[in-house]
């Protein structure tokens, strides 16, 4: 069993970065719904195990236990995650890449996470998987939705920022190993990790709002303040934001500047 150094990590994300940035537009298109996709397989479970789960304490530790099956996906499966490739400003920075090349993967990967884990919401809601526990798991999911467009913009930021830094230590950690049990351990820790605390994920909340705004409409549940204006102004664009800043701004040009900065940059 073997393991990479945080130094082989970083020279290895090198490449692969790199090798993300150059992916022709539709494979990265369709790798990133695929990415969104599995994201939201995670959250829809996550539901699913914690709704009506006392104390509450238990059903967070539940919800948080089962989410990270989602980036085991992307990873292991092969997928486009918007909050991973944060990590793009790696090759960037080593002149190995381009911002021109990093801004286009985000951009074509945001969009298709945000595909990806709509047509999941869709199809959930409409597959009546909500209507479990005598559909007290749509009351959940509207609830759930309705308490994320509440949060003040800043407390939204903050925890996207927070979150991110899990996340992408997540995908970081995940290099360190070579066979699959070890990033699959890896990578679970730091994502039970940012769950459980109720920080901010940009891709999931592409399916936990949506899927309770669908929800709402469908079982005919109350959901004040709950609508599409609320959705990306008051969560997504915080949240992503913050996402950007953990992500790209902390670990990524962090850890850059601690294993790969030379004198000569």
């Amino acid at each position: 069993m073997g393991m990479n150094s945080p130094a082989d990590i970083a020279e290895n994300y090198v490449d692969i970065g790199f090798g993300k940035s150059a992916l022709p537009f539709w494979r990265m298109l369709v790798l990133a719904i695929f990415a969104g996709a599995f994201i939201a397989f995670g959250a829809v479970a996550s539901s699913v195990s914690s709704c009506g789960v006392q104390p509450a304490p238990v059903s967070r530790l539940l919800g948080a236990a089962v989410f990270p099956v989602g980036l085991m996906l992307v990873l292991v499966a092969g997928a486009e995650l918007f909050t991973g490739n944060c990590l793009l400003i790696v090759p960037v920075l080593e002149r190995e890449s381009s911002a021109k090349l990093m801004f286009r993967n985000w951009a074509v990967v945001y969009v298709g996470n945000l595909i990806g884990s709509l047509l999941i919401a869709f199809t959930v809601v409409y597959a009546d998987t909500f209507s479990l526990y005598d559909g007290k798991l749509a009351e959940f999911v509207v609830t759930t939705a309705v308490n994320k467009v509440k949060f003040p913009f800043v407390v939204a930021l903050l925890r996207g920022v927070l979150c991110n830094m899990l996340v992408c230590l997540a995908v970081w950690v995940a290099f360190s190993a070579d066979e699959l049990a070890g990033k699959i351990i890896s990578l679970y820790m730091p994502i039970f990790l940012f769950v459980l605390c109720g920080f901010e994920h940009c891709v999931a909340n592409m399916y936990f709002i949506p899927a309770g705004i669908l929800a709402a409409a469908r079982y005919g549940i109350n959901a004040e303040g709950l609508n599409w204006g609320t959705f990306f102004l008051r969560n997504l664009l915080p949240v992503t934001l913050g996402n950007i800043i953990g992500g790209m701004v902390i670990i990524g040009i962090g850890y850059w500047f601690v294993y790969l900065k030379k004198d000569s940059h």
